[in-house]
């Protein structure tokens, strides 16, 4: 018997299937960290200071009051590796910790730029506060 199906069955199963992918590789980058931070460990009256890169030397591009919150996160780099966090001694990760530091890149209030992420925990951002 001959096959039934419509001309435009197949190219619609096909971005049906596309679509699907897609989104499941869309939650699985979201899921890979907070999608906001508040700051943490500033002093009252300081801030933290966004560069123009990853990098304590590098431009100031802007800065975070020690109570900010709503900081989007656009990802991370450096910082300890699991397998350091899970095998070194605490000595040990807080020396790799100095030579490896983690930094988040974050927009904060129309900023865009990179934090040292000691100073960052997850955080939110209510609707409509932005």
């Amino acid at each position: 018997m001959a096959d039934q199906r419509s001309p435009i069955a197949a190219p619609f199963a096909l971005l049906i299937g596309l679509a699907a992918g897609l989104g499941s590789a869309v939650a699985s980058a979201e899921a890979d960290g907070p999608d906001f931070y508040a700051v943490h460990d500033v002093a009252h009256g300081d801030v933290l200071n966004i560069r123009a890169g990853p990098d304590p030397h590098a431009p100031k591009a802007g800065e975070i009051p020690p109570d900010g919150t709503c900081i989007r996160s656009l990802g991370c780099k450096g910082g300890l590796t699991f397998r350091e966090f899970t095998e070194l001694s605490p000595a040990e990760k807080e020396k790799r910790a100095r030579e490896n530091p983690r930094w988040c890149k974050v927009e904060y209030r129309g900023i865009t730029g990179w934090v040292n992420a000691h100073y960052l925990r997850e955080g939110y951002c209510q609707p409509g506060t932005r």
